[in-house]
């Protein structure tokens, strides 16, 4: 491939390029109106209007990336995550144009889409799951069977869902129908898509997914864990490598059934294995994303390897370099969400300039953005400005590195969950990694993070007076040893 179309934005339109570029093939950008000065578009060494701000009329149009694609003579597409990444038709149209399409076959990508396909090519390759139905329930009716057997609580999903949507946790009998009926309509209003189906509802679940790379040569490694459990909105806000609760036996029992699940589906490519983790250290899986994650650099920081060049690879038809026992874990790395969002308004999205806009550096210090000091946080898109990864050689050392971190990284002009992140990581269940994916639910409020920005405040300003203290007595102190030196020299000059 001598040219590949980030068919993306932002961050991670950047990102996929600095590796292609690496690699020697020219990058081709499509961008908005409101991406139209955006890092991504003067990057890439060619770069074509796709249409208006919003995402209907621009980066979700296949037909016309397709067509700027042929027209300039690309190789491959390479679709980031979000807009049309996991999108089988697109996929397909791809391919058919004779484009390379960076990314898993179209029938790998619409059998993991459907939760309820993914879940029966689990179960036929023997990987762990939650009780429930095997197939979509129809009727309330059927749902009150179907809990019966598994016991209350119980969780309706949405079977083409994701981000929460279409999902309820059902306490008891009483609360079904309704429940039901919400979960239905949810789904059809997100997804076009009403099929629902049941699960047992684990309590205190940890979140916990697998990076599979898989190539045409039949050869499906596992990367090892991301430990994905603090969340928001049952959307992901902190991710780390490796999970600091796995030992040895169950990170390569987890990461098996990881590559089972890609065998089941002929997947090729990049994709993540999620999973639930119970009380009791049991895993059940969970779903498939077929496409690189957000939070893929903690996985390429502990491993040492670049995974969009691997996809390029891949998808050149090249056989994976390294075999599983290869692969070891270095070291600890964590990742915060950098979100244009209020912490202290239930995580609600802020719109705004970045009036001050200054990134952390160091060394095991990385940040992929797409924004510059200046730009405005447009409305049409995911609210995400950047990503702070951090890698230490332990999880101690990545958690203080994250610290100082956010607190070199400045933002002004808009709410950001900056001092979220440093809430987390400051708090002992975080640091002691006893938590799970209720963490916000059980110790976060607006009111303990005003009260902990305020506790910060306070020490601040404590240090400060007493840095002033120190610099008035250190300054008194010579003038005070110079004036008893002249009035010794003067009373010499009188005894002469």
């Amino acid at each position: 491939m001598k040219k590949i179309l980030i068919a993306n934005r932002g961050e991670i339109a950047l990102r996929i390029m600095y590796s292609i570029k690496e690699m020697g093939i020219i990058t081709i950008a499509v961008y908005s109106d409101a991406d139209r000065d955006a890092p991504f578009v003067r990057f890439a060494d060619e770069a074509y209007h796709i249409g208006p701000a919003p995402s209907s009329q621009s980066y979700l149009l296949g037909d016309k990336i397709i067509k700027i694609a042929k027209d300039n003579g690309v190789d491959g597409i390479h679709p980031g995550y979000g807009f049309l990444s996991e999108n089988a038709v697109f996929a397909q149209a791809v391919t058919d144009a004779g484009i390379i399409f960076i990314g898993p076959n179209p029938d790998a990508i619409m059998m993991m889409g459907n939760k309820l396909a993914a879940k029966e090519a689990a179960r036929r390759f023997d990987v762990p799951m939650l009780p429930g139905s095997a197939a979509a329930v129809t009727s309330t009716a059927e749902a009150i069977e179907i809990a019966k057997t598994i016991d209350f609580p119980i969780l309706i999903k949405a079977a083409a869902g994701g981000g929460g949507k279409g999902m309820r946790v059902v306490e008891n009998i009483e609360e079904l129908p309704e429940q039901m009926e919400r979960a239905v309509s949810e789904a059809l209003s997100s997804f076009n898509d009403g099929s629902v189906f049941i699960e047992k509802y684990v309590g205190s679940p940890r979140h916990i997914e697998v990076q599979v790379l898989s190539d045409t040569h039949n050869n499906h490694l596992y990367l090892f864990e991301r430990e994905c459990s603090i969340q928001r909105r049952h959307q992901k806000v902190i991710e780390e490598a490796p999970s600091c609760i796995l030992n040895l036996e169950q990170r390569k029992s987890i990461g098996e059934s990881a590559t089972r699940i890609a065998r089941a589906c002929g997947y090729v490519g990049a994709g993540t294995v999620e999973f639930l983790l119970d009380e009791s250290g049991k895993y059940y899986f969970l779903e498939m994303n077929t496409r690189l994650q957000v939070e893929h650099p903690v996985t390429e920081m502990i491993t040492g390897l670049d995974l969009v060049k691997e996809q390029v690879k891949i998808a050149r038809g090249e056989e994976l370099s390294f075999k599983q026992d290869d692969l070891t874990i270095n070291g600890h790395a964590i990742e915060l969400r950098i979100y244009a969002e209020d912490p202290n308004n239930n995580f609600l999205p802020d719109i705004g300039t970045l009036k001050t806009y200054r990134t952390p550096s160091g060394p095991g210090i990385r940040v992929d953005s797409g924004f510059e000091e200046g730009m405005t946080i447009p409305v049409y898109y995911d609210p995400m400005i950047a990503k702070l990864v951090v890698h230490a050689a332990t999880r101690t050392e990545a958690i203080a590195k994250m610290i100082r971190a956010i607190d070199d990284y400045k933002i002004e002009g808009i709410k950001n969950t900056l001092s979220f992140g440093k809430y987390v990581m400051e708090h002992s269940a975080f640091s002691s990694g006893d938590f799970d994916t209720h963490f916000v639910k059980h110790y976060f409020s607006a009111d303990k993070l005003k009260q902990k920005l305020n506790d910060d405040e306070a020490i601040v300003a404590s240090i400060a007076s007493l840095l002033k203290l120190n610099t008035t007595t250190t300054q008194v102190i010579p003038q005070q040893m110079n004036m008893e030196t002249k009035t010794t020299n003067w009373r010499n000059r009188l005894k002469d």
